[in-house]
C-alpha cells in the first residue's frame, strides 16, 4: 500500500544530509547556463543576512533507499556545485571543521559496509555524473579529452567555474567570516518545499504534467497544492475549481500577477508580507510577529470576494463594484504605474467616504513621486500596514494621517517639480491634471518634449543645459496627436507644426510669449506649471 503524499518544508542541509539523491533516467541532463547560475548565486548572496530564503519546490520519490529527484534537479546540482566550491575553499584556508560539515551535509555520506564514502547526489547521465564527482573530489573541473568530448559535461564545468570565481570575489573582504556565513546560510536558512510522492508511477505523472506545461511549478502552484492539501478530502474538488476560477482571471497577466493578487489580499488582513515569504506565511512555517495567516478556506473566500474590485484596479474598463470616481483614481494610478497601494485601496473600499479617502491617497502618491521615491520596501511596508489598520477600524482617516510624513510641503513640491527630471509618463500625467484642473482627468492627451534632450549641440542651449532641463515639466507640451509633426526642432517650427494640434486648454498664450526656447524659457515655464500643479494637488 502506498504511503500518503507528504508535503513539508526543509532546510537544504537537513534535506540533503538525510539521504542519497539520484536523478532518474527520464530527467534531462544538467542544462543551466550562466544567466541562471548567476541569478541563483546572486539571489542567495543578497539573502545572506536574512532569516531564510526559499529555493522553491523539489519533488521526490522513494525508491531502493534513495530519493529520486522528479523535479528540482538543476537547483540541487547547482547547490552541490556551490557547496563543493565552499568546501574546497574552506580546506585551502584551514577551516577543517567547516569543510567537514559541508562535506557531510552536501557532498558525501559514509558507506557503513565498506567504510568508504558515497556521493550525496548521483546523476544518471554518465558525463554529468563523472564531471560532478570529479569536482566534488578535487575542487577542479576535469580536463576535456579532445578525442572524447562527451566524457565531460561542459555546462557543469562552466557553472562550477563561474561559482568559484564569484565566491572568490565575495570572500575577499573577510574570508574567514564569509565562509562561516555562507555555510550556515545554505545549511540552516536555505529552504526547499519538499513533496515526496508515494510511488514511481505517481512521480512520472507529476513529471509529465510539469513538462507538458513547459515550466517548473510556480509559487501559485505551490500555494494551490498546499491549500488543497489542507482541506478535507471531500471538499478538494470544489476548492480546486474555486481556486482555478480565481487563477484563470489572471491568465492574460501571467502567474506573477496572480501571486501578487494573493499577497495583496493577505496584506489587507495581515499586514506586509514579502513576496519570498508568502508561502511560508500561509503555510504557517515561519514566525511573523503576532500576525495570523488566514485558514485555507478563508483565503479562498477572501480571494473570491475581492477579485472583481482588484480586476477593476488592473483594468478600469471591466465591470465591478467600483464607482466612476474610484475608476478614475485607478486609471490615474495605472498611468503612474503605482501598484503597491492596491491593498490600501481594497481596504478603503469597505470604509466610509471612500471617494475622499481615494482622493487623499492619490494626492499623497503624486506628491511623493514628485519629490522622492515611492518604490522603496519601507514605503510599501507602511502602505501595507495602513491597509491592515483601515481594514481593522473600518475608517481610513487615522491610517492616512500616519503617512503624512511622506507628503512634502507645498513649497518643496513646487521647487522640485519645476526643475526635476521625471519620466515622460509622470510628466504627461501631471500636465494633463494641470490642464483639466483635476487630480483624475476624464481624458488624457499625448505628451511631447518641445526640444528633445537627445538633440546634441542645439544652438539655443549651452553645453549641458538641455541634458539638465530636457525632461522637466517646463519642456512639455500636450497634443491631440501621438506622433510629432514632421519638421525641424527649432522653436519657430514647433509653434507652426504643433500649436494647431494642441490639446484643449493647452497654455498656448503663455508659450507664445517666448521669443526663443532655451533653458531660461523652460525654467520660467516650469515654475509656472509647478505652481499650477500645486493648485491641483494641494488646494
Amino acid at each position: 500500500m502506498d504511503t500518503p503524499l507528504n508535503a513539508s518544508a526543509s532546510t537544504a542541509g537537513g534535506l540533503i544530509s538525510g539521504s542519497t539523491f539520484e536523478v532518474p533516467p527520464y530527467q534531462r541532463e544538467y542544462s543551466w547556463r550562466e544567466d541562471e547560475v548567476r541569478e541563483f548565486f546572486e539571489d542567495i548572496q543578497r539573502s545572506l543576512d536574512s532569516d531564510s530564503y526559499f529555493l522553491g519546490l523539489i519533488i521526490l520519490t522513494d525508491e531502493d533507499g534513495r530519493k529520486k529527484i522528479v523535479d528540482g534537479q538543476q537547483r540541487v546540482v547547482t547547490l552541490t556545485l556551490l557547496a563543493s566550491a565552499l568546501y574546497h575553499e574552506a580546506k585551502k584556508r584551514g577551516r577543517s571543521a567547516l569543510a567537514e560539515r559541508l562535506n557531510a551535509d552536501f557532498l558525501t555520506s559514509i558507506n557503513y559496509e565498506t567504510d568508504g564514502s558515497d556521493p550525496r547526489v548521483i546523476l544518471t547521465d554518465s558525463a554529468d555524473n563523472e564531471t560532478l564527482q570529479h569536482i566534488v573530489r578535487t575542487g577542479e573541473v576535469p580536463a576535456q579529452n579532445p578525442g572524447n568530448g562527451d566524457s565531460v559535461s561542459l555546462e557543469i564545468c562552466k557553472s562550477y567555474n563561474f561559482l568559484v570565481k564569484e565566491l572568490h570575489e565575495d570572500l575577499k573582504p573577510d574570508p574567514f567570516k564569509r565562509l562561516g556565513k555562507w555555510t550556515e546560510f545554505i545549511t540552516n536558512k536555505l529552504y526547499f518545499a519538499v513533496f515526496v510522492h508515494p510511488s514511481p508511477s505517481s512521480a512520472y505523472q507529476v513529471f509529465e504534467v510539469i513538462n507538458t506545461r513547459g515550466k517548473d511549478l510556480t509559487t501559485a502552484d505551490l500555494l494551490k497544492n498546499f491549500i488543497i492539501s489542507q482541506v478535507p478530502q471531500n471538499q478538494r474538488g470544489e476548492v480546486y475549481e474555486r481556486w482555478k476560477r480565481v487563477a484563470d482571471s489572471f491568465q492574460n497577466d501571467g502567474t506573477n500577477s496572480f501571486v501578487q493578487y494573493i499577497r495583496h489580499v493577505v496584506t489587507v488582513q495581515s499586514g506586509h508580507i514579502l513576496p519570498k515569504d508568502l508561502f511560508s506565511f500561509l503555510a504557517s512555517r515561519s514566525e511573523h510577529s503576532t500576525r495570523v495567516a488566514p485558514a485555507p478556506l478563508a483565503l479562498i473566500e477572501m480571494l473570491e470576494a475581492r477579485l472583481p474590485l482588484y480586476l477593476q484596479m488592473i483594468d478600469p474598463s471591466l465591470p465591478g463594484p467600483a464607482d466612476e470616481h474610484a475608476l478614475a483614481v485607478f486609471r490615474a494610478l495605472n498611468r503612474l504605474n503605482v501598484i503597491n497601494v492596491r491593498p490600501l485601496m481594497m481596504a478603503m473600499t469597505g470604509a466610509a467616504d471612500t471617494d475622499e479617502g481615494l482622493n487623499q491617497l492619490l494626492r499623497l502618491v503624486v506628491r511623493r513621486i514628485v519629490v522622492g521615491n515611492l518604490g522603496t520596501g519601507n514605503i510599501e511596508r507602511r502602505f501595507a500596514e495602513a491597509a491592515r489598520k483601515v481594514a481593522e477600524n473600518a475608517q481610513w482617516v487615522e491610517a492616512l494621517t500616519d503617512l503624512d510624513d511622506l507628503s512634502p510641503d507645498r513649497i518643496f513640491f513646487i521647487d522640485r517639480l519645476s526643475k526635476r527630471s521625471l519620466n515622460k509618463g509622470v510628466l504627461g500625467f501631471l500636465r494633463n491634471t494641470i490642464l483639466a484642473e483635476n487630480i483624475a482627468p476624464d481624458n488624457y492627451y499625448f505628451t511631447h518634449f518641445i526640444i528633445p534632450k537627445s538633440l546634441k549641440n542645439h544652438p539655443d542651449f549651452e553645453e549641458g543645459e538641455l541634458a539638465f532641463w530636457g525632461n522637466t515639466i517646463g519642456n512639455t507640451f500636450l497634443s491631440m496627436e501621438e506622433t510629432r509633426a514632421d519638421g525641424g526642432d527649432d522653436w519657430k517650427t514647433f509653434q507652426e507644426k504643433m500649436f494647431p494640434l494642441a490639446a484643449p486648454n493647452e497654455l498656448l498664450a503663455d508659450l507664445s510669449a517666448f521669443d526663443k526656447w532655451n533653458a531660461d524659457s523652460i525654467r520660467e515655464m516650469g515654475l509656472m506649471l509647478a505652481d499650477k500643479a500645486a493648485e491641483v494637488w494641494y488646494d
